[in-house]
């Protein structure tokens, strides 16, 4: 039996990927209305506010994205570890035991 996460990988890459390009887009945007305050006029820095704020909005809205996929891809894993536990108790038992033994001879030699 094979165990597979439904979610594709791709969706997580591809948000986490949108998410940094987001962020860099703020920074950058903040770090220009730093550099223009001094002569910026009202309007110029009311304009520059805006746009920082948007880009912050959309930032936050990929990051929940984000957030989602990976809470998604988590569940999957965990009901498909669950699902095999449950059908197979006595491999998963005898791995245990397995792992259990190995552990305790690698420490005893210590």
């Amino acid at each position: 039996m094979t165990i597979e996460t439904i979610t594709p990988q791709g969706t997580i890459e591809g948000s986490k990927q949108a998410l940094v390009n987001d962020l860099k887009r703020v920074v950058g945007d903040a770090e220009d209305l730093l550099n223009n305050v001094a002569g910026a006029t009202a309007d110029e820095f009311t304009l520059a506010r805006s746009k920082l704020e948007a880009r912050l909005d959309q930032a936050k809205s990929r990051l929940l994205d984000a957030r989602t996929a990976v809470s998604e891809s988590a569940r999957c894993t965990v009901d498909a570890t669950d699902r095999y536990v449950r059908e197979n108790p006595w491999t998963v038992l005898g791995i245990a035991a397995a792992a259990g033994i190995v552990i305790g001879a690698l420490v005893s030699r210590r």
